[in-house]
C-alpha cells in the first residue's frame, strides 16, 4: 500500500471490507444498530459495515445512534446510506424510539474528562447498558469495553488473558467493569447473547498511541517511559473484528481481548518513528516492571492476525505527521499508571 496522503484515502482504507469480513457477514442475519456511532471509531465502523453488506448483496438496514454534536458526521453517514438517530442515549424515552435490530454494536461510553466528572462517567458506562439491554434483550450485542479493567501485568508475560481477574485502577476503569457487569447480568437474566469486547489500543493516523509518540518526537518533547510497554491494533482491524464478533455472542456473556498479538516496547516504537521523522526521541523515566497489556490469542483464533503490521503503522504515522495530516487532538493518555483520565 502506498503512502497515505489525505483524510479521504485514510477513510477509504478504513471502510474497505476484507474477504474475511465479507465471508462472516454472509452468516450474520438481520438488521444492525450501532450505538455511540459518532466517536473515534464509530463512523468508520458503521460505513465499513454498510459497505460490507452492499458488497455481499445484502439490503439489511444499518442504523447509527449518537448525539451527533458534529452535524457533518451525521450528514456523512446519511450520505453513505445509513439511517441516523440523534438523541441522548441516557434518556429512556429516546431509547424506546430506536429501531429494532437483530444485531447491536454498543460503542457508547465516556473516558476523557473522567476526573472531576465521575458521576457522568458512571451513568454512561454503567447505567446506560441496562437501558440498552432491556431495549435489545433478544438481539446479539457486541459491547465495547477496555483492557483497563485488568490490573497492570508483568512485562515478562503476554499480558492479561480473558481468565485474568479484573483489577481496575481508577474510577474510569472501575466504571468500565461496572458496564461489563450490567451486560453480564442482563445476558444471564434474559438470555441475551453478548460479547464483551475488551479493546486496547486502537489507532488510526489521527489519534492513538503512535500518534501520541510521534507528536512528542515532532515537537521535541520528552516521552515518558514509565508505562514502557503497550499493545496496539489498527482501527480498521479492530472495527472488522467487532463486526465479526457478532457471530460469537453468547449467553452467559463471553469476553474477548482485542489488540495486537505482540507486546510493544514504547522506546522501540519511538525509535522506529523517529527514524522516519529524521528526529531523535527524548525520553524520561524508566520502564516499570508492569504495564497495561493484554493477550489477544483467543481472538486471533477467531479472526487471524491483524492485517496491518506495527512497522507499517509507524511509517504511516510518521508520514502523516510530516505532511500535517488532520488530528483529532484526543491523546490516549496511555502513560497514565494511576487510572486518572
Amino acid at each position: 500500500m502506498n503512502d497515505i496522503i489525505n483524510t479521504r484515502k485514510l477513510d477509504e482504507i478504513l471502510t474497505t471490507p476484507s474477504q474475511g469480513l465479507l465471508d462472516d457477514l454472509k452468516k450474520i442475519k438481520g438488521d444492525f444498530v450501532v450505538l455511540g456511532a459518532a466517536g473515534k471509531m464509530g463512523p468508520s465502523l458503521t460505513v465499513l459495515l454498510k459497505n460490507g453488506l452492499s458488497r455481499t448483496g445484502r439490503t439489511n438496514k444499518v442504523s447509527a445512534v449518537s448525539r451527533f454534536s458534529d452535524s457533518k458526521t451525521q450528514a456523512d453517514l446519511e450520505a453513505a446510506g445509513i439511517e441516523t438517530f440523534a438523541g441522548d442515549l441516557l434518556d429512556p424515552a429516546f431509547v424506546t424510539t430506536l429501531p429494532p435490530a437483530e444485531n447491536v454494536i454498543f460503542m457508547a461510553g465516556q473516558k476523557f474528562g473522567t476526573a472531576g466528572n465521575e458521576s457522568s462517567t458512571w451513568a454512561m458506562n454503567a447505567y446506560l447498558p441496562g437501558l440498552v439491554c432491556e431495549k435489545y434483550r433478544t438481539s446479539n450485542i457486541v459491547a465495547f469495553s477496555t483492557g483497563n479493567v485488568y490490573p497492570l501485568m508483568p512485562i515478562t508475560t503476554q499480558g492479561a488473558t480473558e481468565e485474568t481477574r479484573p483489577g481496575p485502577i481508577g474510577e474510569y476503569a472501575q466504571s468500565c467493569l461496572g458496564r461489563e457487569r450490567i451486560f453480564e447480568f442482563f445476558s444471564q437474566k434474559n438470555g441475551t447473547p453478548v460479547l464483551i469486547y475488551r479493546l486496547n489500543y486502537a489507532l488510526d493516523l489521527r489519534y492513538g498511541v503512535l500518534n501520541d509518540i510521534a507528536q512528542k518526537i515532532w515537537k521535541s518533547q520528552p516521552i515518558d517511559l514509565s508505562m514502557g510497554h503497550v499493545n496496539i491494533i489498527w482501527q480498521g482491524d479492530a472495527n472488522e473484528f467487532a463486526i465479526r464478533s457478532l457471530l460469537h455472542c453468547k449467553a452467559p456473556a463471553q469476553h474477548l481481548n482485542i489488540t495486537g498479538l505482540e507486546v510493544q516496547e514504547v522506546e522501540k516504537l519511538a525509535g522506529i518513528i523517529g527514524k522516519h521523522l529524521n528526529l531523535e526521541p527524548i525520553f524520561i523515566n524508566k520502564p516499570q516492571p508492569t504495564a497495561l497489556i493484554s493477550d489477544a490469542s483467543k481472538s486471533s483464533n477467531y479472526f487471524g492476525r491483524p492485517s496491518i503490521s506495527v512497522e507499517t503503522m509507524c511509517r504511516w504515522t510518521a508520514e502523516w505527521i510530516k505532511k500535517g495530516g488532520k488530528q483529532l487532538n484526543k491523546p490516549t493518555h496511555f502513560q497514565q499508571r494511576d487510572g486518572k483520565f
